[in-house]
């Protein structure tokens, strides 16, 4: 019995000495996984040196969009990997790619943030098990990996689209960020994917138009809605075919709770109509007319690519648009007044022309003119003024408009019977107008001023019929206010002029009079197609001046082509990377 145990404490002791013997050392396999760390920064160094500062490099095919901050990372890191530790991915690397495939929620594509070539590389590392990854493809996951977390912030940060380089009359302030610290802080955080969310606007209205984006989705992937035919106008009492078709419809957005079959235009179908024109923007009637019919045939994946292009105009926005602030959204035809989180005045408003488009921007609003004269812009005086005094000599004082030549002290008034109106034309006028205070001044009783470059603000406006038409679009670029003394009143509010008795009683003495706000302000002209109430509900406008185009096609545009040149210099041209 003893000698059979010894035999066995034999064997089992020569056993262990045996792996002992055949085991690497943990120090080693440290010392090793150091030094394949250490072998893929001297590849990283080597590429990024190669393509110079800003780095124009090309990876696996795909072009490094960070081409400062990308070096200016790797060099306060000495060049050590982000994304692999002794030769194997990170979580962080895993986690990375993984919301690069989620990207899409917010309206962007995956394939610009290297989704591809990333989910190949890390297919490639992890088919090799437990043996460490290639070094090279090691170097390159991690180039990729960091360059896709650079931009995606950016974006996050600011938006995709700067959105000058498609429109000149949209000046979105741009938020600054140090991209290189927000990658580090990211990696050293609990959370990776937490800290990137930081960057993309927070608040309700975001996040409804994300919930939008992915039940709009579903509409597109399942086919849409159905498309209501032409024909007359449908009503409540109507019965047919359309009727039924108008029923699905309205049922597969929800503005109907429940399609029951009936091709009868009854009750309920009257109020789903009414529904569904409130938040398009319609006249409310229950009738579906042209422009109620034009929207109901809206494609779901026409109605996707505007929430996408919405989504991005929200994140050219500042983070904070202020504790109290007057919002216009030009498309909407609508102006808020914000104080603490809470709408405490709406009305309706008349903005640009198409062809004068009100432009988007934010400032500050100072002070109010009251009584105000109207300095008759160039471009309105040539363009449109003097066409009419050529046709009728009297229009002029019968608009109450005076004609002047030179400024300041060097004004003079002109008698406009001493013109000779005929010689003149929109390139060859050298006079001014203005229109003296009075019930025919185009700025009514009150102008808001936010001293800009589009001499652009919020007035009055005599012309009170135009508040009732569905389509705003009438005034040279500024904002005609429905309810203008009563959002005099609110932004007063504490001043001696804070009511509208005091107001009346300054309007009544006849004469301009400029009173200035306790505190600026702040002030965003914003153009929204599709936004989501405070219900949760979608609202969707029509694209009045054609941006949402021109957005789209600025989004479908992939990151930039590369040129042979650099393609030659970079890939292949050490064997080694």
């Amino acid at each position: 019995m003893n000698t059979r145990i010894s035999k066995q404490f034999l064997v089992t002791f020569a056993l262990l000495l045996f792996t002992i013997a055949f085991l690497p050392p943990a120090a080693d396999a440290r010392q090793d996984g150091h030094a394949v760390d250490e072998r893929v920064a001297e590849r990283i160094r080597q590429h990024i040196e190669a393509a110079g500062i800003p780095a124009q490099m090309i990876v696996r095919g795909e072009t490094i969009l960070a081409e400062s901050s990308l070096p200016d990372f790797y060099l306060r890191r000495l060049y050590l990997p982000a994304w692999s530790e002794g030769g194997q991915p990170t979580e962080r690397a895993w986690e990375m790619s993984r919301i690069i495939r989620e990207v899409s929620a917010e309206g962007l594509v995956p394939e610009h943030y290297h989704s591809r070539p990333i989910e190949a590389l890390l297919t490639e590392v992890e088919g090799r098990g437990r043996r460490r990854a290639n070094e090279n493809a090691l170097t390159e996951l991690d180039l990729l990996l960091t360059d896709a977390f650079l931009v995606l912030s950016s974006h996050f940060l600011n938006g995709r689209i700067n959105p000058v380089t498609i429109d000149a009359e949209w000046k979105a302030k741009r938020r600054d960020a140090d991209p290189v610290g927000t990658l580090e802080r990211a990696l050293a955080a609990e959370s990776l994917e937490a800290e990137l969310r930081k960057l993309l606007p927070y608040g309700d209205e975001y996040t409804g138009l994300r919930k939008a984006l992915a039940r709009y989705r579903d509409f597109a992937a399942s086919g849409g809605w159905p498309e209501v035919p032409g024909g007359p106008l449908l009503r409540k009492g109507d019965r047919g075919e359309r009727v039924a078709i108008l029923r699905q419809r309205l049922s597969r957005t929800g503005d109907l709770s429940e399609d029951n079959g009936s091709d009868r235009f009854d009750e309920t179908l009257d109020e789903a109509v009414r529904r569904f024109q409130r938040r398009n923007g319609h006249t409310v009637d229950g009738i579906v007319g042209p422009n109620t019919l034009l929207s109901l045939n809206v494609s779901a994946t026409e109605r996707v690519r505007q929430l996408e292009v919405n989504l991005e105009r929200w994140r050219w926005l500042p983070r904070d648009l202020g504790q109290r602030y007057v919002l216009v959204n030009i498309a909407d035809f609508n102006l808020k007044l914000v104080e603490s989180g809470e709408t405490t005045l709406e009305m309706r408003v008349v903005v640009g022309r198409p062809y004068r488009r009100t432009p988007v921007f934010s400032d500050r609003m100072r002070y109010i003119v009251l009584n105000p004269s109207w300095q008759v812009p160039h471009s309105i005086a040539s363009r449109d003024i003097l066409p009419q005094v050529q046709k009728d000599p009297e229009y002029l004082s019968r608009q109450n408009i005076r004609v002047l030549q030179g400024w300041g002290a060097n004004e003079r008034e002109i008698d406009p019977a001493s013109i000779e109106w005929k010689r003149y034309h929109a390139k060859r006028f050298p006079y001014r107008f203005r229109q003296e205070p009075g019930p025919l001044n185009a700025l009514g009783q009150i102008k808001f001023m936010f001293p800009n470059p589009y001499d652009v603000y919020l007035h009055d406006t005599p012309a009170r019929e135009l508040f009732d038409r569905e389509s705003r679009t009438f005034s040279s670029g500024c904002i005609r206010l429905e309810k203008p003394l009563e959002l005099a009143e609110r932004l007063l509010a504490g001043s001696p002029m804070g009511s509208l008795e005091a107001l009346h009683r300054a309007l009544e003495r006849g004469a301009e009079q400029t009173v200035r706000f306790p505190a600026p302000v702040p002030i965003h002209l914003l153009y929204w197609t599709a936004w989501v109430d405070d219900a949760g509900i979608l609202h969707v406008r029509q694209d009045i001046y054609g941006r949402d185009l021109l957005l789209a096609q600025a989004l479908d545009t992939g990151p930039p082509e590369v040129p042979e040149a650099r393609l030659a210099r970079h890939e292949g041209s050490d064997p080694a990377l």
